[in-house]
């Protein structure tokens, strides 16, 4: 999808959290706001009898009830049966105009199926683009349920956005702590907070992270932000070239000083995604390509599912080295590293951990 359609597509968000971390609540505020007055939510739950929809404070034709399964395996036919009904009712004028989609998911539920479905079936892809995924955390529970429940670990993982929530049920020592340790689990997520069930951002601000110029943008910042999180990047007084593991769960940047020959580098694209999809949970990328120095390509990719490369007018910025970021299960920086160099021909010195931005 170009950035042109992207623009005139509808944007979807994905809303998760484990269970408790405060999703509904957090939903209802935002559905009062003037820039969801087009939205359709779509609920999911897990179990014959779905509940959580009585409690959404919306008009009836705001939302619709996937129930008896959980939206990231036994509905998702479903959920694109009502992805298109919600786009057909809408150009025949049944339904106010389409502005906006939220899918709240179960609290066991793993986005990546879902992020699947979006950007691979083929009579949604035109229509709909994936604006991001919003992650709810409890502040008071998060730390636990971190470390005891690997569902939660993954919907960190692979968020644009963390929202913490009932941040005013604990201290500033606790809730900086837990902040940290997401940041170390998702450096490429952005962290809000909520107090109260309000939350300190507008869910349409995600818009920009399905549009590539938008991506393009967050992958040009400062590239140790992308090593440990911004907020975590303020908190130590040394380089961010580590990594972190939660339950398997990895989190690796690299920065690659030379151009690279795009048919090498797709070749390597695809060798990861037939033998590691399943543990490449998501990867970003901005790359200077050689057959067109001054218009780099945006990637993104969820698992064995890709983007097709977008390719835009100019850099962001004077820098203009290749940043790619990873989310992995299992996978070694190393043999991230190695594959790159036998498979897309990279000078294996030319691939580096960030420190910070090219002057």
């Amino acid at each position: 999808m170009s950035g042109a359609d992207s623009l005139s597509a509808i944007p979807v968000t994905v809303l998760t959290g484990f269970l408790g971390s405060g999703k509904t609540t957090v939903l209802n505020r935002l559905l009062r706001r003037p820039s969801l007055a087009g939205a359709a939510v779509i609920i999911n739950e897990f179990g014959a009898i779905g509940l959580d929809h009585l409690l959404i404070e919306a008009s009836e034709e705001q939302f619709t009830l996937l129930d008896n399964g959980c939206v990231c395996c036994t509905v998702r036919g479903d959920l694109v049966a009502t992805l298109k009904e919600l786009d057909r009712r809408s150009r025949a004028g049944e339904v106010p105009d389409l502005t906006h989609v939220v899918i709240e998911t179960t609290g066991l539920a793993d986005p990546a199926p879902i992020l699947h479905t979006l950007m691979a079936e083929p009579e949604l892809a035109g229509r709909y683009f994936v604006a991001g995924v919003v992650t709810t955390v409890d502040a008071v529970n998060g730390w636990s349920t971190l470390d005891r429940h690997a569902e939660a670990t993954k919907q960190v993982a692979v968020a644009d956005r963390l929202l913490v929530t009932k941040t005013d049920l604990v201290s500033a020592d606790a809730l900086s702590e837990l902040q940290r340790r997401l940041a170390a689990l998702a450096p490429a997520a952005r962290q809000s907070l909520a107090h109260d069930g309000e939350a300190d951002f507008d869910i349409m601000d995600n818009r920009h992270l399905g549009d590539p110029q938008g991506m393009a943008a967050w992958l040009d910042r400062p590239a140790a932000e992308h090593a440990c999180g911004a907020d975590c990047a303020h908190d130590h007084g040394h380089d961010h070239t580590h990594d972190h593991v939660h339950h398997g769960i990895q989190s690796y940047s690299f920065v690659i000083d030379e151009p690279i020959e795009w048919a090498a580098f797709a070749r390597w694209l695809d060798y990861v995604s037939v033998l590691k999809g399943e543990d490449l949970l998501r990867l970003k990328g901005l790359v200077h390509v050689t057959d067109q120095p001054e218009r780099p390509l945006v990637l993104h990719g969820v698992q064995h599912v890709f983007h097709p490369p977008v390719r835009l007018d100019a850099w962001p910025s004077a820098d203009r080295r290749t940043r790619l970021v990873f989310i992995v299960r299992d996978i070694a920086r190393e043999t991230i590293a190695r594959t790159l160099t036998k498979f897309a021909a990279i000078d294996a010195a030319s691939i580096r951990a960030p420190t910070r931005a090219a002057a």
